[in-house]
């Protein structure tokens, strides 16, 4: 399967580089609109678009062709689909989660891969604070929907995670110098303590602030794209009544 169309590419690729060579240009939601409309994604994935804002997404977390992106707890692959397609046949994609997961989407995610169809994407089981890539290999980590997991003790099986602040300090290790840390989560009301995350699958963003920027980055960005606040914070992300409508902090940092 072609991972991304040649016109794709070079949109994409010109947007890159324009943004890389010092021009105030930088990638826009149109230069993935083919991307996110081509053919050939799973089923189901097309639907999910509208709320995920998913070319918005994919500007904002500075991906392109030929970047290596380690997907932080990548779940069943929806951004995974996604990233391999715009970095292209030249790029590479390493999802991450806790072995323990793949229970929750394991027939989802043997269906995606099968038959090499995504081959720039590899899979890797750890917990968060033990990455599976070598120093200052990567170009972009994103952590999608789940820096609240790390104080997700019962509700999620007490599942080992690993040190919260020692998994922004590995996403630090594996970065190249100047690389981006792309940090999305489900949003808790201001003063909510950590144990939201395994409450109602939630966090205060100031919690995880100081861990990002105690591991050694910059905010360079914060972003209000999949922000509402008609969210009913006293819900659980998964109660038919929010899901996929909850209020989202989306957060780009830069490796000093």
């Amino acid at each position: 399967m072609n991972l991304s169309t040649p016109a794709a590419s070079l949109v994409i690729a010109a947007a890159l580089a324009a943004m890389t060579g010092g021009c105030a240009m930088t990638p826009s939601a149109s230069d993935f609109a083919t991307t996110v409309s081509a053919a050939g994604r799973m089923s189901g994935d097309y639907e999910r678009d509208a709320v995920r804002k998913p070319a918005e997404v994919l500007a904002f977390s500075r991906i392109g062709p030929g970047k290596t992106v380690f997907e932080m707890e990548a779940g069943s692959g929806y951004y995974t689909e996604l990233f391999s397609r715009a970095v292209g046949a030249s790029g590479a994609i390493t999802m991450q989660s806790p072995k323990e997961f793949e229970r929750f989407y394991k027939e989802a995610l043997e269906t995606r891969l099968k038959d090499n169809r995504l081959a720039n994407v590899k899979v890797s089981w750890s917990t968060f604070d033990k990455l599976e890539a070598a120093d200052g290999s990567v170009d972009v980590v994103t952590w999608f929907q789940g820096p609240h997991e790390m104080w997700c003790k019962a509700a999620c099986g007490n599942v080992p995670m690993g040190d919260a602040a020692g998994a922004f300090k590995e996403a630090a290790r594996i970065l190249k110098p100047g690389g981006y840390l792309i940090v999305m989560d489900h949003v808790a009301p201001a003063g909510t303590p950590a144990t939201s995350g395994n409450d109602t699958h939630r966090i205060d963003p100031a919690i995880v602030k100081p861990m990002i920027a105690a591991a050694g980055f910059t905010l360079e960005e914060e972003s209000k794209m999949l922000a509402n606040p008609a969210d009913d914070y006293a819900k659980g992300v998964f109660d038919p009544e929010v899901q996929g409508k909850t209020d989202q902090f989306l957060l780009r940092y830069r490796k000093q």
